[in-house]
């Protein structure tokens, strides 16, 4: 029995319809080739040109201020004083009350971040970690200004029944609450580091006879040390970068202090205290702004740089 056959224009008709469809596709496909690279592109630049943007704005205008004021008075001077006569741009209060601030913060968000971490990791079911985990990383969603003002008016308060001598405004309630605020930062980041270790570790030290508590302390943190190590610094750098907690809470006051129950001023405070529009364009003061912005986004940027040198100097492969 003979199959039936189409005419020969239909079957043309039908040759040239798939040939041109394999052409429409080959030409869209040529096109996304051609474009999304392109974009994709684009928006990768994106954050390279604001970094250079940034810098190129900061050494431009610290460049200016240099060139009035001596950079060995500026990074030496014990007086912080730009805006009442006589004027005075040594550096180290600001650069005292911000380490003051960022190394209270590291006292409360290391212990408190690194025991949560090994709980969540080593000792809470998965039902409690995924209501844990979460709730803690809500307090990275919370605005800076809140946390400024929960400083300000609960926990100085309440320092102040223990400290009759201290002021409103001092390091130490400033210095607390921005270590809560990095409290997630080092649970989240110090737990995923221990979660990546291996489970074959961990029940190889129970086949010897450890306990939970030795497990976690000797061989999982251990073997997490670098992931924790870099939570660690990142949390460092966030806390020096904190500005409107220490804004709020820590005073306006640049004093060369070690002192966590007086007024200071934090270099992110005093930029937030000039930069607020009164300051003409162009003058000295308004120079010292970006003098001081450099300094920090020098610091901030050493310490980005030690973490990732210790997150891959100490980094167990498996």
């Amino acid at each position: 029995m003979s199959m039936p056959t189409l005419p020969a224009s239909k079957a043309k008709r039908g040759r040239t319809d798939a040939g041109s469809t394999y052409s429409f596709k080959n030409e869209k496909k040529s096109l996304a080739d051609t474009v999304m690279p392109l974009l994709l592109f684009l928006c990768a630049a994106v954050s390279i040109l604001t970094t250079i943007g940034i810098v190129v704005t900061l050494l431009t205008e610290t460049y200016h201020f240099f060139r009035e004021i001596p950079i060995f008075e500026f990074l030496t001077g014990r007086k912080w004083s730009p805006l009442i006569p006589p004027v005075s741009y040594g550096i180290l209060p600001l650069l005292s009350g911000t380490l003051l601030i960022t190394v209270i913060a590291c006292i409360v968000a290391i212990p408190i971040g690194l025991a949560s971490a090994i709980y969540l990791s080593e000792y809470a079911p998965s039902s409690v970690r995924r209501v844990v985990k979460p709730i803690l990383e809500v307090l990275a969603g919370v605005p800076t200004i809140v946390y400024g003002y929960f400083a300000l008016t609960l926990v100085t308060p309440l320092l102040r029944e223990i400290f009759p001598q201290m002021g409103v405004f001092n390091a130490l309630s400033a210095g607390i609450v921005v270590g809560i605020m990095i409290i997630p930062m080092v649970c989240s980041l110090s737990e995923d580091a221990m979660s990546a270790v291996p489970r074959s570790l961990r029940d190889g030290a129970y086949a010897l006879g450890a306990t939970r508590l030795e497990v976690a302390l000797r061989i999982v943190v251990p073997a997490a040390f670098s992931g924790i190590v870099a939570s660690a610094v990142l949390a460092f750098s966030r806390a020096i970068g904190e500005t409107m907690i220490v804004t709020v809470a820590a005073g306006s006051t640049p004093k060369l202090t070690a002192n966590p129950l007086e007024s200071i001023q934090t270099m992110t405070a005093y930029i937030v205290q000039v930069s607020l529009g009164d300051t003409p364009r162009g003058s000295l003061e308004y120079g010292s702004i970006f003098a001081v912005g450099m300094t920090l986004f020098v610091i901030t940027f050493l310490l980005n740089i030690l973490a990732q040198y210790v997150a891959r100097r100490f980094r167990e492969e498996y």
